[in-house]
């Protein structure tokens, strides 16, 4: 446990300082370590309760990696990951054994990108909700984790007939209602979304999106929403953190990010989403240049100078960090902040 202190924020609910996620390349005839790649590599942000927290970028920046790394899925390479629990301690995450980080798992959930591959075929719809709930409440009894399933299965739309029913049977857009039950069986405090409608159809993804929001509004939940659909973020988020090779490179309120972007990358990629109404004016399209680097020969300095317009011989020299540009807007990118 770590001491709940002045520099863990009262009105703080998660607070990622510094993390580093690298998996290790091993190569050869004696397979030795010959790299690494670097997932993520010193990402800090802090979320409150109740608040949602879009995380964006374009596929292998990090942001998977980074949210299985908030809830232990993955192994934190270095860096601090403190929550504050329901009874208020604040602990910090990286540190905690496996026995020990069991019962913060009940407080924290996730929900899973794929809703086909994420649900057990074995197994009924039933067992599967109730699964988080013989794990973490083994003295629950059996008609008491039946009533709870199917209170679950009514508050995600489904009824609680559907119970005794397999994932086949079900929709894409229904399975991942089973999913969001499933991670609300345990009454966490903040729930981690991977791209929860990446995978269903653009009907069916407003249905479960606003499901989302009636949720959190019901339950005063917490999300860490992960996404590279910018438009479901903007609908969803308070505030939006971009990423890029493994770094968050702007973080700031949801309509502010949106409507004034400062660093390069997130102009590039709000230039790309398409606008509802062609009637609207569009603003000037950024196409950047060149591959996304690997994450096993990051560039030196800002690892988004190769593809930078602004980029600077400076740009090579240091990783840049985030500065504030306004009220609770950083940007980490020096040029920009100095062209104001």
């Amino acid at each position: 446990m770590v001491n709940d202190s002045a520099d863990f924020g009262v009105d703080t609910l998660l607070d990622v300082r510094n993390v580093k996620i690298h998996y290790p390349i091993h190569g050869g005839v004696f397979l030795r370590r010959i790299g690494e790649v670097k997932a993520v590599d010193g990402v800090s942000f802090t979320v409150k309760p109740g608040e949602t927290l879009g995380l964006v970028g374009e596929s292998g920046c990090g942001k998977t990696t980074m949210g299985k790394g908030v809830i232990r899925l993955v192994d934190v390479t270095d860096g601090e990951i403190l929550f504050r629990r329901k009874n208020g301690d604040v602990v910090d995450l990286v540190g905690l054994e496996r026995q020990a980080m069991r019962p913060v798992r009940a407080e924290i959930q996730m929900i899973f990108q794929d809703p086909y591959s994420s649900l057990n075929p074995r197994w009924s719809v039933g067992d599967i909700i109730a699964e988080p709930l013989s794990v973490h409440s083994p003295d629950m009894k059996r008609a008491e984790r039946d009533e709870q399933v199917a209170w679950l299965l009514e508050k995600v739309g489904l009824t609680g007939e559907q119970a005794d029913r397999y994932p086949h049977e079900f929709s894409g857009g229904q399975r991942q209602r089973v999913g969001i039950a499933r991670a609300l069986a345990t009454r966490p405090r903040m729930v981690i979304a991977d791209e929860p409608v990446s995978a269903l159809d653009v009907s069916i993804q407003a249905q479960v999106v606003n499901l989302m929001q009636d949720l959190q509004e019901e339950f005063g939940l917490t999300y860490l929403f992960i996404a590279h659909d910018l438009s479901i973020v903007e609908h969803i988020s308070h505030r939006i953190a971009v990423m890029y090779l493994g770094n968050i490179v702007e973080i700031g309120p949801a309509r502010t990010l949106y409507e004034e972007p400062v660093h390069p990358y997130t102009r590039a990629l709000l230039s790309a989403v398409p606008l509802p109404d062609p009637s609207l004016e569009r603003p000037e399209r950024m196409v950047l240049k060149g591959e996304v680097p690997s994450p096993l020969a990051k560039p030196s300095g800002c690892p988004f100078r190769t593809r930078c317009p602004l980029a600077e011989p400076s740009c090579a020299e240091e990783m840049p960090v985030l500065q504030a540009v306004a009220m609770d807007h950083e940007v980490a990118c020096p040029i920009v902040l100095r062209k104001g």
